[in-house]
């Protein structure tokens, strides 16, 4: 299982506590990504980037906050810039700790997350001195590109998305699903669900 995630994702931050829980049972690629990277790739435009949709979707993330018992504050400023914040996860391995420490700032504590100087004070506190030079070392720099390549090569077009058994399951709130076909694969192999592979469009947009 490959989980894909980008720090400025409000969802993925949702949806973490449920792939760290998944991570004490079995092994999960960690593999941050630059989500603005997927939507020029497939043509989207990201919620935030939709009058009226911006403020439905931040009180939506907010509400599932609360409803799932998680701490959020929005950071300064959104849709921001989180290479910073990506590569700085790249840097320290990816490890959970520092998955979470990193979404904690942004998303519990509302720092943050979109430059050297903004990170500093967590990079520290991580082991890093010189946040700037660890941030644009070019195995870091390749790491994230090679991760974005990989991501696009498993038909992932958003974030978070969990990977099972080759297949992408995208969002916080596909988690059940995809939890389920992790625990029954032959599930997607039932006639409806594999009928769905090959309907037809039947009215497209010019």
């Amino acid at each position: 299982m490959r989980w894909y995630f980008d720090f400025i994702s409000p969802f993925a931050y949702l949806a973490w506590p449920r792939v760290r829980a998944l991570l004490r049972e079995r092994p999960v690629e960690l593999r941050p990504i630059l989500l603005a990277g997927l939507l020029e790739r497939h043509g989207h435009k990201g919620p935030a980037e939709i009058e009226g949709k911006r403020l439905f979707t931040y009180r939506h993330a907010l509400w599932r906050a609360r409803r799932a018992g998680l701490p959020m504050r929005f950071p300064p400023g959104h849709p921001f810039n989180p290479l910073a914040a990506l590569r700085l996860c790249l840097a320290l391995e990816t490890r959970p700790d520092v998955v979470q420490a990193i979404f904690d700032w942004i998303w519990a504590e509302g720092r943050a997350g979109d430059s050297a100087e903004a990170l500093a004070p967590l990079a520290a506190r991580l082991g890093i001195a010189d946040v700037a030079a660890a941030i644009t070392a070019p195995a870091v720099k390749q790491a994230l590109r090679d991760n974005f390549e990989a991501a696009v090569g498993e038909g992932v077009f958003g974030v978070p998305t969990l990977v099972v058994n080759g297949e992408p399951f995208w969002g916080e709130d596909a988690m059940d699903f995809a939890l389920e076909v992790l625990r029954d694969p032959e599930l997607l192999q039932e006639p409806e669900f594999r009928r769905l592979a090959g309907l037809p469009v039947a009215q497209g947009r010019s």
